[in-house]
């Protein structure tokens, strides 16, 4: 970053940190699904399917829901209102995504106010206008709770970063380096925000390629998730016919190779994907990899495969004081993600 143009005070030099998904939190944060063109003519059984995801997460931990405008309003709570762990807001968005237009929850030391990160959000490029709404949500979380409110002025999607909670990052080139989010920025520069806007040391960056259908350029989130401080699941195909098997392939391998911050290979373990799946000629970008950490609990998307119950039991024996669950997302991901996309955490503002 420019001299010229670097903060006073970071959250970095506050003391504050991106923690890992797998620490204690306070709350999931999610967004109503409310625009029928991101489901195509599939959007009627919808926000049941999502219903049945808020529920799973309410048996762990509260769940906050922005549902703005009366109509969405009423859906959300005609279909999750009755249950006690669960507060919906009168808080309009334009979309459901909210890993990529919510904020990025920070802890801090005891004594300090509560923060987040208010990365600036145009829809993945500009891909899906209008996102003034979706936007503004940061800031408006930010006042509802009354957090620290730190502002980059960069465009960063949640989805497309993740952490492990010790300083670490992985990411990939073709989403944060693509000139249709922050053309004028270079990769030190990007570098340089991560380390002053999250406390990140190193950043990880892989090249292999996207998901087949994934529509963010590549979101880490549909590729490869920390479950631990030194352990990697990465999404692999085995088919050499599939359209995922060059891209997968070369992930698996870039993730052997890196190392942490002692100069430490990873312990990287497979995922399995399920068989492609299409509507009409879209193919979806349906993957084990968007699963949902929360207290005690893995929420796993599940599309009616034989590999459902293989992920299920490859990341029980990796996380063994979770449950892992599966709750079905066959028709969710005809939106092009799943729960991990469709959620942000909020941690203990104090770990």
């Amino acid at each position: 970053m420019p001299a010229e143009t670097a903060p006073a005070q970071t959250p970095a030099s506050l003391g504050y940190r991106w923690p890992a998904e797998w620490e204690r939190q306070a709350s999931v944060w999610l967004s109503w699904p409310r625009n029928p063109a991101t489901w195509p003519d599939k959007f009627e059984p919808v926000p049941a399917e999502f219903a049945q995801f808020v529920r799973t997460i309410a048996r762990y931990e509260p769940v906050n829901i922005l549902a703005g405008g009366s109509e969405i309003l009423a859906q959300a709570k005609s279909l999750v209102g009755d249950l006690p762990n669960v507060t919906i807001h009168d808080i309009a968005t334009n979309d459901a995504w909210c890993r990529d237009h919510g904020p990025i929850f920070l802890s801090g030391p005891k004594g300090t106010q509560p923060a987040l990160v208010d990365w600036e959000y145009n829809a993945w490029g500009g891909k899906y206008p209008p996102f003034d709404k979706d936007n503004l949500v940061p800031k408006i979380i930010g006042k509802l709770q009354g957090r620290k409110v730190f502002t980059p002025g960069i465009i960063l999607e949640g989805g497309a970063i993740e952490g492990n909670g010790e300083g670490l990052l992985i990411t990939t080139e073709s989403c944060l380096l693509n000139p249709n989010r922050n053309p004028h920025l270079s990769r030190e520069q990007v570098e340089r925000y991560l380390a002053d806007y999250l406390a990140i040391k190193k950043v990880l960056w892989l090249t292999g390629g996207e998901m087949a259908g994934d529509d963010t350029d590549g979101h880490i989130d549909q590729i490869a998730r920390f479950i631990n401080p030194r352990t990697i699941v990465v999404c692999v195909c085995d088919d050499p016919t599939d359209d995922n098997y060059g891209p997968t392939q070369q992930n698996l391998v870039e993730l052997q190779n890196l190392t942490d911050l002692e100069g430490r290979p990873f312990e990287v373990v497979r995922l399995p994907l399920p068989k492609p799946l299409f509507v009409d000629d879209q193919r979806l970008p349906a993957g084990y990899g968007n699963f949902l950490i929360v207290n005690d609990a893995v929420i796993v998307p599940q599309f009616g495969d034989p590999a459902d119950a293989t992920a299920i039991g490859i990341l029980q024996d990796l996380m063994p004081k979770h449950q892992v669950v599966g709750s079905p997302s066959l028709d969710l991901v005809w939106g092009l993600g799943s729960f991990h996309c469709l959620s942000q955490q909020e941690p203990l503002a104090h770990l």
